[in-house]
């Protein structure tokens, strides 16, 4: 029904600003009753972080902050859904406006400042769906003005852990002030040793342990890749999201909004995000299964991302100008995909063509 409606909502959307349009959407879909999601093709089934995932296309952080409607939102078709990012006490994030819409570039520049209701809101929210079905992770951060950002990440992991399949630890924000220096090697160590040992601390059912993620920039230089690669897989890390927003401007960009500061995301993150991703999975192969996030607006494009080592996608920026029926037509196109090529499933393709896409210009 949301998919037959959207071209005919979306200009009444795009009239008004980007930030009052998404927090009418999330309204609408926490009003919603929320529906069974549709059933999938048992060939876009991945299994990784010990969870098994209906088909590989996930919405990405920031959609959702306060985790309002993350049931509604697979009731769409996701095969997972990550809300957030949440920092232990609310903060109302950088002035308005803060995000802009480029449709000529299929793309979005936004500055909230990981605006958030708060732990304690978060968390009451996800409680009250406990026992519900469907994959659902959050993403955390620290509050801007904290003496201590490695014991946000911590308080954040402990009143979170159990009630989600996943959490997200976000250190690639470009929009809090020094958020992206705890990328660093000693400070991702440290960071890392004490979110993986609150999660174990918790321990609320050891057969669904919360698994722990780290989402990195899109703008890391390979040496750093290295790094966080290494210290990933030293701390136990269970996966790695691949990539955050960034803060380069291509000379390509042609919306009015381009000068504007903050995070890019969509059509534009596409190749650099994508780079990265299969650079990553050069060097930790199977060992750390890899979700591909920035540009994923097209069936093709979750493809080159899951041959490029992603066993899963993520998108966020493309419902904007494509609304929730992109994620049935991403699911049919990599199903068409797999039957040209005779692959019987998707995970088949994670990482083939790696060492290819890195060389990509």
């Amino acid at each position: 029904m949301l998919s037959a409606v959207f071209p005919l909502v979306r200009p009444l959307l795009h009239a008004l600003d980007a930030e009052t349009a998404h927090a009418v959407t999330v309204g609408a879909l926490a009003w919603l009753p929320v529906r069974r999601p549709p059933a999938d093709d048992p060939r876009l089934g991945v299994t990784v972080i010990s969870r098994d995932f209906p088909n590989p296309v996930g919405l990405a952080a920031g959609f959702d902050k306060g985790a309002r409607a993350p049931d509604a939102l697979l009731g769409l078709g996701f095969g997972f859904v990550e809300v957030g990012g949440v920092v232990p006490l609310p903060q109302p994030g950088n002035p308005r406006p803060r995000v802009f819409r480029l449709p000529e570039d299929g793309a979005v520049i936004n500055r909230f400042g990981l605006n958030s209701e708060g732990l304690a809101v978060v968390r009451a929210r996800l409680a009250a769906r406990r026992g519900r079905q469907g994959i659902v992770g959050v993403n955390i951060g620290a509050n801007k003005d904290s003496a201590d950002r490695l014991a946000d990440y911590v308080a954040c992991t402990r009143g979170l852990a159990g009630l989600v399949d996943f959490i997200t630890v976000n250190v690639s924000s470009p929009n809090t002030p020094g958020l992206r220096d705890l990328q660093g090697e000693a400070f991702l160590d440290d960071l890392l040793a004490r979110v993986v040992a609150a999660r174990d601390e918790v321990g609320r059912d050891p057969g669904r342990r919360t698994a722990v993620l780290l989402k990195i920039a899109p703008d890391l230089g390979l040496d750093g890749l290295d790094a966080m690669a290494a210290t990933a897989r030293r701390r136990g890390v269970d996966a790695l999201v691949v990539s955050n927003t960034t803060v380069a401007r291509p000379a390509s960009l042609a919306g009015a909004a381009k000068g504007e500061t903050g995070g890019l995301s969509g059509r534009p993150l596409f190749s650099p995000s994508t780079r990265l991703l299969a650079e990553a999975y050069l060097r930790v192969g199977t060992a750390l299964p890899l979700i591909g996030v920035g540009g994923v607006d097209s069936a093709e494009a979750a493809w080159t991302k899951i041959r490029a080592g992603a066993s899963l996608v993520q998108l966020y920026s493309a419902l904007v100008y494509a609304g929730p029926g992109l994620v049935g037509e991403i699911k049919a196109g990599l199903l068409r995909r797999m039957e040209a090529e005779g692959i019987s499933r998707v995970t088949d393709v994670v990482g083939r063509d790696a060492a290819e896409l890195a060389r990509a210009a």
